[in-house]
């Protein structure tokens, strides 16, 4: 086994704001409070250590105790709930949906992620406690965006006519996708542990968020990772003042327009607020919550409320309102004492759209951190792109850049002009001087016949780099096969396939692996070969 670190910037895969935020660009430098780094963090501690209540911890323990009745919970993993009672503790946390088995494999690399920044910190600040956890996006009701994993090219997908929060949704009819998964893995041990892994979680417990709360569980517990699940009236009792604030004054609609007018002239932002950016949760519904003729209405249904009831509503059953994708971010805040979030580049980039929203709230705005990403290859993999002479960093480049790329090393003619279009455009530049000395009105006329001459090299060129791609058409194809065998369809793995691909072929050393390698400081892409 070996490992590349490439630059997350020299991949291609990872927007420009994404870019600019590990570079520390000026123009972001007001949405975002400490940087990921060991400074940052020693700056994030002392803030949110003054800031987070003794109360609040108190309580965050006790649902935290509640939740892990259901599965048999390790000793690390007590021990950092116990922790989390105490004014030196603090967490790192990531987020991620209720993927059937996972869903992608980046799930994998955001916990680990998240376990190894722990780690790391306790190193570094051997005073303080710095406790894993994996927030569970119960609350979210795209199930559409959850109900499916890949495996091998094939699509394993659970269908259900459920509504609401998919947190809550029902397990039946899970029985039907193990049976399916079932054909297609085979009897090896490896297997065999997939199966029951799949088959405890799904098929003996009761609902999803209790199936997601068992793998997880089961695959981190040893790493003292904590699972939450927000959907919790306890928990809920603690947002009621920032909820109230939403529902009354539109605090976050205010604060995240004024600062996507701002990230918009340079980026394209990802969410936009509505003016009121929470849901309403009650049997197998979430719809958001509309304020119109002074009266709540809750969009798509008969539900209405007055400001009294529905402020009522709120005090009485927290836990009916659920935040949205813009004030989730402040519900975690809100309930753990976290210092970092860890999540990808499009969880970050909306994360830089929140910050003037939490100053406006008085809550401390995390560290955002880029989670790992990694490309695994075989050792067979490895050798036949030695074979072709392509680097780590040349694989994540565009297909045809790549092909010509190499076409052009193997070629015994060169097929680049740029040399030829630089002298025609130095002829062309004579050429005007002679032309503003004669009659400057032929200057138009020089003009177009350089855009004539420099497009017709560019149409030779393009036709001798087909004929000379034909020429090598057997070093194409063996590109070609190679690149979408790693990167299925030009994307990156970590998005498309399983953990249960690279479990069923290295079993549990493949975690430990993951565990060992990822640095999430480095700030790099990783590609791993095994």
């Amino acid at each position: 086994m070996n490992t590349t670190n490439i630059p997350f910037q020299e991949t291609g895969f990872f927007s420009k704001i994404m870019c600019d935020y590990l570079d520390k660009d000026s123009k972001l430098r007001d949405f975002y409070q400490n940087y990921p780094d060991l400074d940052g963090f020693s700056a994030q501690i002392t803030q949110k250590e003054t800031s987070f209540s003794l109360e609040t911890r108190k309580v965050l323990v006790t649902a935290l105790q509640k939740q892990y009745k259901t599965v048999d919970v390790s000793v690390n993993t007590s021990n950092n709930i116990e922790l989390l009672a105490k004014t030196n503790t603090f967490t790192v946390t990531t987020g991620h949906q209720l993927n059937l088995f996972t869903g992608p494999l980046y799930f994998l690399y955001k916990i680990f992620s998240t376990i190894n920044l722990a780690a790391q910190l306790s190193e570094k600040f051997s005073d303080k406690n710095f406790v894993p956890v994996y927030w569970m996006a119960t609350e979210d009701h795209d199930f559409e965006e959850i109900n499916f994993f890949n495996f091998k090219g094939k699509k394993v997908q659970w269908n259900s006519k459920q509504t609401g929060a998919v947190g809550r949704f029902s397990t039946e009819g899970l029985a039907a996708v193990f049976n399916e998964f079932s054909k297609h893995i085979g009897g090896s041990k490896n297997a065999v542990y997939l199966k029951q892994l799949f088959s405890k979680a799904y098929l003996e417990h009761k609902t999803l968020a209790e199936a997601t709360l068992f793998i997880a569980n089961e695959l981190f517990k040893d790493y003292g990772l904590v699972v939450v699940d927000a959907d919790n009236s306890l928990l809920k009792n603690l947002f009621i003042p920032y909820a109230k604030k939403e529902l009354l004054e539109n605090t976050s609609f205010k604060q995240v327009s004024n600062s996507n007018s701002i990230l918009e002239k340079d980026y394209k932002v990802q969410v936009n607020p509505r003016e009121i950016n929470l849901f309403y949760v009650k049997d197998n519904i979430r719809e958001r919550i509309v304020f119109e003729d002074e009266i709540y209405t809750i969009f798509g249904t008969d539900i209405t409320f007055s400001e009294n009831e529905i402020l009522t509503e709120l005090s009485s059953n927290p836990e009916r309102f659920s935040p949205n994708v813009i004030m989730r971010p402040l519900y975690q805040e809100v309930i753990l004492p976290n210092l970092c979030y860890i999540g990808g580049g499009g969880e970050m980039a909306y994360w830089l759209q929140l910050k003037a929203y939490f100053d406006a709230v008085d809550v401390v705005f995390p560290i955002l951190l880029l989670r790992n990403s990694v490309q695994v290859i075989s050792e067979k993999q490895e050798e036949k792109l030695a074979k072709l002479s392509i680097s780590k960093q040349e694989l994540f480049l565009n297909q045809h850049k790549l092909i010509n790329q190499k076409v052009a090393e193997y070629s015994q003619v060169s097929v680049n002009f740029n040399q030829q279009k630089e002298f025609l455009q130095e002829q062309f530049n004579d050429l005007r001087i002679i032309a503003a000395k004669t009659d400057a009105s032929f200057i138009g006329a020089v003009n177009a016949q350089e855009r004539k001459q420099i497009k017709g090299l560019e149409n030779l060129e393009k036709r001798m780099q087909r004929a000379e791609k034909r020429k090598h058409k057997e070093l194409v194809t063996r590109i070609t096969e190679l690149q979408n065998e790693i990167l299925p369809n030009q994307g990156l793995e970590e998005r498309q396939r399983n953990f249960s691909e690279y479990y069923l072929a290295y079993g549990s050393k493949f975690l430990d692996i993951l565990k060992e390698e990822l640095n999430p400081l480095d700030l790099e892409f990783t590609v791993l070969t095994l």
